[in-house]
């Protein structure tokens, strides 16, 4: 195991010499003489690995790489150039792949991809309950799944406690009808509020009002009781039986109208600033290949999912032909109504570090500064830049990683520089 780590090591230490002297005779002019090519004479050399280690005179280290010489224009704090700041020859640009773009001033809108899912309306949900308590006599509508429509008779139940109102509400009626031609007012007015009052209790106990109707005409008490649907739809679940004892508690039926739908779909972090209530949606499905549907976002959920770190929506969708299907799976497009009037440039230019971003600015041929930028909105590859770069400047879209690895060691050594003048006057 020691000699493997060994070995590891060996060749960790010489992959990284190698790429130190790939950086150094990429980005270092060739100095065999101390002297550049226009006369100037280098402030000192620095190690091509480690800029803290310095020489006033050209020097090489152990593995035989060329110190790197410093120049007086590539220090910090001269004139205006930042620190930091590379100045790498034309012919090397081209040869190390460098690419720039032209930061510009547009508007920016994005369209917003997912994925969704079916979902039953809940506004169009209903689970239905009996007022009362009792039995069911008889199921009609047995099967889950089974379509009905508005006023379907789902079951009918015998309950001693509807009968029981029922007998009361004939009662009254036989009791107006013999005091309604009573000199005394009073006692007429208490024998139509009695009538009133069963005939209400009777319909806040669910009888429905054909049944109602045929108690006021036949004078005679329903031993059973219809329970219909509320409108056009779907048996999600049937909760009874035949002959079953029913209470408040039992959910006979769970009915769904699917005239309109929801789509649940979810968005990343990065998408939530484009999407508003409102915004135009697509739908497609494997299932119905070339056809689209078209919708909008209902409502956007107050929180994030916990898990995924996305932000949940809600879609709603026309679906009067029920083609769409609860649980069904499609690909969802929100055409965002959202624009922005931006500074972009390619989201590829930006180098992240984590605690910054920073993108690289072609001040002139062969020269890159180093800008820490403020971003913003994300859309078609660009970014937004709210602070750092302007209209008209050129940042570098390709190789930037390599020009910042030497920005980085031209920042170090220009730190170390008044200690190397120190030692020089001494």
């Amino acid at each position: 195991m020691k000699a493997k780590s060994v070995i590891a090591l060996i060749f960790l230490a010489a992959v990284i010499g190698g790429g130190g002297f790939w950086l150094g005779q990429t980005f270092a002019p060739t100095h065999g003489a101390a002297t550049a090519e226009d006369g100037r004479e280098p402030l000192y050399y620095r190690h091509p690995m480690n800029p803290e280690v310095t020489s006033p005179v050209p020097a090489k280290d152990n593995m035989g790489m060329d110190y790197v010489p410093v120049y007086a224009d590539g220090a910090a704090g001269k004139g205006d150039e930042p620190a930091g700041t590379v100045t790498i020859d034309p012919v090397m640009v081209q040869n190390i792949g460098v690419r720039t773009a032209k930061a510009e001033r547009r508007e920016i809108s994005a369209d917003v991809f997912t994925v969704g899912r079916v979902e039953y309306d809940e506004d169009n949900l209903t689970r239905l309950h009996p007022k009362v308590e009792g039995w069911i006599e008889e199921l009609y509508v047995g099967q889950t799944g089974s379509a009905v429509k508005r006023g379907t008779r789902l079951l009918s139940i015998y309950s001693p406690q509807l009968v029981a109102t029922q007998e009361e509400y004939l009662l009254a009626l036989k009791n107006l009808k013999t005091l309604q031609d009573s000199p005394y007012e009073d006692i007429r007015r208490g024998a139509e509020q009695l009538v009133r009052s069963a005939r209400r209790r009777l319909q806040l106990l669910d009888m429905p009002a054909h049944q109602l109707r045929e108690l006021e005409e036949s004078g005679k008490a329903k031993r059973n009781v219809h329970i219909h649907s509320p409108f056009d739809g779907i048996a999600v679940k049937v909760g009874v039986r035949d002959g079953q004892y029913i209470s408040p508690q039992t959910e006979l039926f769970q009915l769904a109208e699917l005239s309109t739908i929801w789509v649940d779909a979810d968005i990343y972090e990065h998408e939530i600033p484009w999407v508003q209530q409102g915004d135009p949606a697509e739908l497609k499905l494997a299932a119905l290949p070339g056809r689209t549907f078209t919708g909008q976002v209902d409502y956007i959920y107050p929180y994030l999912d916990p898990k995924t770190r996305t932000q949940k929506l809600r879609l709603e969708f026309d679906n009067r032909d029920l083609a769409l299907k609860p649980n069904m799976f499609a690909d969802v497009t929100i055409r965002t109504r959202r624009q922005v009037d931006a500074v972009v440039i390619p989201e590829q230019a930006v180098i992240r570090s984590g605690r910054r971003e920073q993108v690289f600015v072609q001040r002139a041929p062969g020269k890159f500064e180093p800008r820490e930028v403020q971003l913003g909105l994300r859309a078609e590859g660009l970014v937004q830049v709210l602070d750092g770069v302007q209209p008209g400047e050129e940042v570098v879209t390709s190789s930037q990683f390599l020009i910042d690895s030497e920005s980085k060691l031209r920042e170090a050594a220009d730190k170390m520089r008044p200690v190397q003048q120190s030692h020089s006057s001494h």
